[in-house]
């Protein structure tokens, strides 16, 4: 087999470029409902309009992504989401329905690029000749370095030259993403159609992460963490910080050091990921990474001790997350990868929308301290439980059944 980095260098840039355009999105948009309707209410209904798609329609790709080439169905996400950007960067004052449905748009296109891109990783990284850890372990560099550039960059062009630059600057980097998907990665060969019905492949899909007790697992602890993570990143943490008195300032310091410190051990799993321990790696990983951030709170920590904690789980969540997504690709056949992978994505997503409520409703009803320490319980509890019931060794592959 010829090996060749091209597809897997191609595939990075076009994640980087992608996912930094959605960081950006994550400031400039709201800003941009703030400054032009004066209501957090109308601001947060138009967040919503842009997240909901993007859980629904991802779902629902993956029948689609295991039929059609993933480079197509990036590409027309990305271009989709490129002009729908460009509606709002325009001159003009915009109704709240038209920003509604600009952001549905949005998020219905990016759900779909972003599982095929995902779907392309295992092949781009085989044909570059490289364990599946490092193409991983790169992807995760690539999506830490787009959440540590992108919203910083949003900042800086909104403070300087107003939130349409900001709004230019992610059509820029979805535009890039576009061409060079296309230009470095080679179209794959897709299964033959067997002539199941959609919902029947949508099925198939389904019970095969249903069945398979090492991904359920999984999937049950990225619910609860993201949900968690929801909850303490939206709410608490930026309660402690105003009732502390130490400003938004210490918030966006805190989560940029997580955010850059993840980079660097992404890129150290790249490289030995494949020679570790996955069992070891992820409990020590995530037990850094996730809960010592909540607990440093609740301890009642003093603000450089924060920083430092922050930082220092950003080591272990840049371990984690491609020991996961390995072991991920490994357990699901060829044939069902768009269909789990999409499904997989989707119910991640499905807390999110509902954990800054719910850290809410907790702090309301038993305070910030309380607060603080049921949630780091929770999220310890949710991490831990996988250590024991996942299968980290790669399995055997089985032919799918589709009786």
């Amino acid at each position: 087999m010829l090996v060749s980095w091209r597809p897997l260098a191609g595939l990075l840039v076009a994640q980087a470029g992608a996912l930094t355009a959605n960081r950006i999105l994550l400031v400039a948009l709201p800003w941009l409902v703030l400054t032009a309707t004066g209501s957090p209410t109308e601001t947060g209904l138009v967040v919503f309009c842009q997240v909901m798609p993007f859980v629904v329609i991802q779902a629902l790709t993956g029948p689609i992504l295991d039929r059609v080439a993933p480079r197509r169905v990036s590409t027309a996400g990305d271009l989709t989401s490129a002009a729908a950007i460009t509606i709002l960067a325009m001159p003009g004052d915009r109704p709240l329905w038209l920003l509604m449905a600009v952001a549905a748009l949005i998020g219905a296109a990016d759900g779909p690029a972003t599982a095929a891109k995902a779907v392309l990783l295992p092949t781009a990284t085989s044909g570059a000749g490289q364990p599946l850890e490092r193409g991983t372990g790169l992807a995760t560099a690539a999506e830490r370095t787009a959440t540590a550039a992108g919203p910083a960059l949003a900042g800086l062009l909104i403070a300087a030259y107003g939130v349409p630059a900001a709004l230019w600057s992610a059509v820029a980097t979805l535009l890039l993403a576009a061409v060079v998907l296309p230009a470095t990665t080679a179209a794959t060969r897709r299964p033959a159609p067997t002539g199941d019905a959609y919902l029947t492949r949508l099925r198939h899909g389904a019970v095969f992460l249903r069945g398979d007790m090492s991904l359920r697992a999984i999937v049950t602890m990225i619910v609860f963490t993201n949900f968690a993570d929801q909850a303490f990143l939206t709410v608490l943490l930026p309660v402690w910080a105003r009732s502390a008195g130490h400003g938004a300032a210490l918030v966006g310091v805190a989560i940029s050091g997580f955010a850059t410190m993840s980079i660097g051990t992404a890129l150290l799993a790249a490289w030995i990921g494949h020679r570790l321990p996955r069992r070891v790696a992820y409990l020590a990983g995530f037990v850094t990474s996730g809960v010592s951030r909540i607990v440093a709170l609740a301890a009642g920590l003093p603000p450089n001790a924060v920083v430092v904690v922050f930082a220092i789980a950003g080591l272990g969540s840049g371990l984690v997350n491609p020991i996961i997504s390995t072991l991920t690709y490994e357990r699901i056949p060829p044939e069902l990868l768009g269909r789990v992978q999409t499904l997989i994505t989707a119910w991640a997503w499905v807390g999110i929308p509902f954990g800054g409520l719910a850290g809410a409703t907790m702090l309301a009803a038993t305070g910030l301290s309380m607060s603080l320490w049921t949630c780091s319980f929770a999220y310890l509890i949710a991490v831990l439980r996988p250590g024991w019931r996942v299968q980290w060794h790669a399995p055997v592959k089985v032919a799918v059944s589709r009786e």
